[in-house]
């Protein structure tokens, strides 16, 4: 046997070799989605993992854990009865619109629940459903759909309406993007503010570099919108610096600071 023929004999094949390293990507794209897979399960379906905060919120103390499914709430606060509005308990899975009547704020638009894709649509229907205007359009919201946050915003900007935050809402992830469509925009000290960064839409189960383009025109839509609105851009910062399984909580110095709220009320 010649010495070339005995080191093709020891030598595994050019196919076996190429098969192994196919079935090796197979294996690492597998153990990548499962991990993708898990983080959905764990963030989005086991609301229990990340609820709630556990402290008071303060300057350099702000990140808190999240759940698309809840909003922020402190659990030792006791639910301010004398509000404009009292809050709901629960949410809704998709945004729901209701009037109120205040002695305080006249006539409210409440908008509950998450920022789902047709959203805006429904508010625009029942805005023109009303016999008259209402005097503010409240929030109460996990976020949601940033395109749709943003088509709200400018929905309310459009319509000259003013947003508020009463006592204990929350406001969260893509909802301070409508809270910013307000011409005046009141904030009560009791309620929260958040930002995050976002999927824009993606699927979360695709890797991030195949969602890059996307996600970086989503960030360019925003940071316009903001600017459009009156609202310092620089805000967004804390939410680009905040991972998607966690909130960044704006205190009052920031709100006032970058012209997210014009109004701070108790």
């Amino acid at each position: 046997m010649t010495g070339d023929s005995a080191l093709r004999d020891r030598l595994p094949s050019i196919r076996a070799v190429l098969i192994g390293a196919l079935a090796a990507q197979v294996l690492v794209a597998l153990a990548v989605f499962s991990e993708d897979i898990w983080r959905v399960i764990e963030f989005r379906g086991r609301d229990e993992v990340r609820t709630v905060p556990t402290a008071p919120v303060s300057p350099g103390d702000q990140r808190r854990p999240y759940s698309p499914a809840t909003v922020p709430a402190q659990p030792d606060r006791e639910r301010r009865r004398d509000a404009p509005i009292v809050i709901p308990e629960t949410l809704p899975t998709r945004m729901a619109f209701s009037i109120r009547e205040t002695a305080a704020r006249g006539v409210v638009l409440l908008a509950a629940g998450q920022i789902d894709a047709r959203a805006a649509g429904r508010f625009l229907t029942f805005v023109e459903g009303l016999e008259a205007p209402p005097d503010f359009i409240a929030l109460h919201s996990p976020g949601g759909s940033v395109a749709e946050a943003l088509k709200l915003g400018r929905a309310i900007r459009e319509a000259g309406f003013a947003t508020m935050l009463t006592p204990d809402a929350a406001c969260v992830s893509a909802c301070p993007y409508i809270l910013a469509g307000g011409v005046r925009r009141l904030v009560s000290g009791s309620a929260w503010v958040g930002l995050h960064q976002h999927y824009y839409d993606q699927s979360a189960i695709l890797p991030a570099f195949m969602a890059v383009e996307a996600i970086q025109a989503g960030q360019g839509d925003t940071l316009l919108y903001l600017e459009e609105m009156g609202i310092d851009p620089v805000m967004l910062a804390h939410g680009l610096k905040t991972p998607p399984e966690d909130i960044y909580l704006l205190v009052e110095e920031e709100l006032l600071g970058y012209g997210l709220a014009t109004e701070m009320t108790p």
